[in-house]
């Protein structure tokens, strides 16, 4: 996949919504009412500070540069019927193309991307299947793209032990794939980082809260974990980030944010894993635009994105680099070390990866 587009990832700013709620779209976009390039929201919302606001910024920067009309839909629900509606609502609204972000989609697309063989699907997170099927089937009008987040674990990992700390947590959100992998490097992460360093006294709580927004319930087990002296914690669930940050700024604890540069969300922030959802989008949408088609190099093919396609990262803004002892320079090694195959992460997302210095301690 070309990399054209670069999208400065060191703050998120407001965005200037273009379609929201149950309106089919803000005729500001077109003139006629129909879009080309359309956005189906997930479980979350178009302001969500993570996976679906970067992933419209993608969409978004590719309609401004390319003259073509876009819109994003939000669905009533958060099931797939209601899914599938707004990715319906779409495609009589004139899409050529609908991106789907994240894995609840993958029965949608299977099922439309045959029903509407002149429509082009763009999955990120998934492969279409069937609901309750692991078999599935990527069309010729649909590209999926699945992202390497235990790579971007694996640098988060790796940096907070470097910078010192030994107590650690892992507050996942669902135990879905992909959160899985960004778990799953963390814990490598820290493991290559305490081989490094001679240590054998690094401990990691692991939890899945269940949710991806923030609750009381995870606020009063995250005080818990930080006063138990746990000294750091990576938040991978979303909006659940708000009940870590307040936990941790009640305890002088730090946190490592997910999915987008959560930098200026608290002072806590010490990094985010980050996967750049703007950027994948974005590069995908260009090359979709060159024929309103998928090229024959993407057209039912899954692509794997990783730290070389930049498409995982820490930020290394200077307003966002908060690591007192873990330089860029030292973060910058290692990228080259994984882009050479010198540091290999596993990537199945096996949480329970065997470790021999940091201890992982499983809690349900």
């Amino acid at each position: 996949m070309k990399k054209l587009f670069t999208l400065i990832v060191s703050a998120l700013l407001p965005l200037t919504l273009v379609g929201c709620g149950n309106e089919d779209a803000d005729t500001t976009v077109s003139q006629n009412g129909t879009y080309e390039v359309a956005m189906i929201t997930d479980c979350g919302n178009i302001d969500d500070r993570s996976f679906n606001q970067t992933t419209w910024e993608g969409v978004k920067a590719y309609g401004e540069e390319s003259g073509k009309s876009h819109a994003y839909y939000i669905p009533d629900e958060d099931t797939s019927n209601s899914r599938e509606e707004y990715m319906r609502k779409a495609i009589e609204n004139g899409a050529k193309v609908v991106v789907c972000p994240g894995y609840l989609f993958e029965d949608s697309v299977y099922k439309l991307q045959d029903e509407f063989k002149d429509v082009d699907f763009l999955l990120i997170d998934g492969t279409p299947h069937a609901q309750g099927s692991e078999e599935g089937f990527i069309g010729e009008n649909t590209h999926c793209i699945v992202v390497h987040e235990e790579q971007a674990g694996f640098f988060a990992g790796y940096g907070v032990v470097k910078e010192g700390f030994k107590n650690l947590g892992f507050c996942g959100g669902v135990a879905v794939p992909a959160v899985r992998r960004f778990g799953s490097g963390f814990i490598q992460g820290a493991e290559y980082a305490a081989e490094e360093m001679g240590l054998d006294d690094v401990t990691m709580k692991y939890f899945y809260s269940g949710v991806f927004w923030p609750t009381d319930d995870l606020y009063a087990t995250m005080n818990a974990w930080y006063t138990d002296g746990v000294e750091c914690v990576f938040t991978c669930g979303a909006g659940q980030f708000s009940s870590v940050t307040k936990a941790a700024e009640a305890n002088d604890g730090v946190v490592v944010g997910v999915d987008v540069n959560q930098a200026h969300e608290s002072p806590t922030m010490i990094t985010s894993a980050m996967k750049n959802s703007a950027v994948i989008t974005h590069d995908a949408l260009v090359a979709w635009g060159e024929n309103d088609t998928w090229p024959e190099d993407m057209a039912g093919k899954l692509a794997n994105l990783g730290v070389e396609d930049h498409a995982v990262c820490l930020p290394t803004d200077d307003a966002s680099w908060r690591f007192e002892h873990f330089t860029k320079e030292e973060y910058e090694a290692l990228v080259e070390k994984m882009i050479a195959n010198e540091i290999v992460v596993d990537g199945e997302g096996n949480d329970h990866i065997e470790t021999k210095l940091v201890k992982v301690e499983h809690l349900d």
